[in-house]
């Protein structure tokens, strides 16, 4: 995430960032923004996170430094996105919308369907993320 892609109460990633081309845009939970307040902005950096001067460069290093302080290991980055969008599902989040969460374009944007309805589902994924995050907070607390 860079500071230059966050945008009032969202993170709008670019189509050159974006695994499948397309900006895509990223409501912010209250949970989230108060991360973001608690960053220290590094001058001449445009990255939030990390330690290097372009933000994380080696995931793998990162992953096991995380799993050695959390206690936890056998799992993987994209684990977080299959869980996330499970327990969506589970929340009674739709699966187009969680789709859309995830910046699939499958299933209901795909073929002739996804010619037709351009929709964004933005009031749909700001509820399911904001959802998502008073899930979240509620297991932390």
């Amino acid at each position: 995430m860079r500071w230059s892609e966050l945008s009032g109460n969202d993170w709008v990633i670019p189509a050159s960032r974006a695994k499948n081309g397309k900006e895509h845009v990223v409501p912010l939970a209250p949970m989230a923004l108060r991360m973001i307040e608690n960053t220290t902005r590094w001058v001449g950096r445009d990255w939030l996170f990390g330690t290097s001067a372009e933000g994380y460069r080696t995931w793998s290093a990162g992953k096991l430094d995380f799993d050695r302080r959390c206690g936890v290991a056998g799992w993987t980055i994209h684990d977080l996105r299959r869980t996330s969008a499970t327990k969506m599902a589970d929340l009674g989040v739709p699966p187009h919308v969680i789709e859309t969460v995830l910046n699939h374009v499958s299933g209901h944007k795909s073929g002739v369907a996804g010619i037709y309805n351009r929709s964004r589902y933005e009031g749909e994924v700001r509820q399911a993320l904001e959802r998502w995050a008073s899930h979240i907070e509620k297991l932390v607390a």
